[in-house]
Parts: C-alpha cells; sequence; structure tokens
C-alpha cells in the first residue's frame, strides 16, 4: 500500500472546486512521484481543449496531448483538468496557449522529459499544429505516438 501522505497537501482534489478565471490563477498542484527513479511516460489528453481568439473573442479548440516522463513529481490531474479549462474564457493565439501550457508544466514538475502536440482544429479553413519538446526522449522509455492524424476532418 502507498504512502497517503504525499497527497494531504493538495488543495482541490476531493473538494468541490470552481473553473479558474484565467490561466495565471489556476493553482497547479503536484504529488511526489512514489514511483522515481523509474522510467516511464505518463500521457494527458484534452480532446475538447477551448481558448478564445484575442482578437475576435471567438471561440477556438484544440486536441492536445502532453506526454511527460516524470521525475520527482507528478502532475495532480484535477489541477490539470482545472488549469487547462481556464483557457475557455481566456484570450489567447495558438501557439501561445501550447507552450504556456507546456512551460507552466515543465516549471512545476522539472520532468525528466516533456512534449506537447496542439492539434488545433481550423478557423478560416486552415488547422494550426503546434509542437514542442524539451529535448531528446530519454533512452529506454517507451514514447508512443501521439496518434493524431494531420487534418483531414479530425475526429
Amino acid at each position: 500500500m502507498s504512502d497517503m501522505s504525499i497527497y494531504e497537501n493538495l488543495t482541490q482534489l476531493g473538494t468541490s472546486t470552481g473553473l479558474p478565471e484565467d490561466p495565471e490563477r489556476a493553482v497547479l498542484e503536484k504529488v511526489p512521484n512514489p514511483q522515481a527513479g523509474t522510467g516511464y511516460m505518463v500521457r494527458f489528453v484534452a480532446p475538447e481543449f477551448t481558448s478564445l481568439c484575442p482578437i475576435t473573442g471567438a471561440p477556438d479548440f484544440a486536441h492536445l496531448v502532453i506526454d511527460y516522463v516524470p521525475k520527482d513529481f507528478l502532475v495532480e490531474s484535477k489541477s490539470l483538468k482545472l488549469f487547462l479549462g481556464s483557457f475557455r474564457n481566456h484570450g489567447a493565439f495558438h501557439e501561445d496557449c501550447t507552450i504556456s501550457i507546456a512551460k507552466r508544466l515543465v516549471d512545476l514538475l522539472q520532468p525528466d522529459w516533456l512534449r506537447i502536440g496542439g492539434y488545433w482544429y481550423p478557423r478560416g479553413g486552415i488547422p494550426i499544429d503546434v509542437f514542442y519538446q524539451t529535448g531528446t526522449a530519454p533512452e529506454g522509455v517507451w514514447i508512443p505516438d501521439q496518434g493524431v492524424p494531420p487534418y483531414r476532418g479530425r475526429g
């Protein structure tokens, strides 16, 4: 049985927590990695990510895939869901949203490796895909393809 004390400082899990007004106010939380020292990859997929165009205020939609190889910490998933949801009323270009998410996670977790694929649905007939990673994936860790095909009516 794992040591439950690693969860004692979480402020959102197990409580009713409203959606943050914007990403800067969102609280991302981490927990100690109970498998520290073991090379493995964690994947989060947000197929209905939403933000706003900073100019027109029109909604933008993306399929986000976040992969990371943890070191000492894991991101607490409810806090990640709330953080991603905080973009719903936030105006930023696709590139800024995607890279800001990656940098915030890297700052919080200091993972061995992280990559994000932001597969944005078309507006004005042009899909925009944004990719970022911190460097070369660690040797010996299985890193599968993100599995999102080039745009052809994504689904």
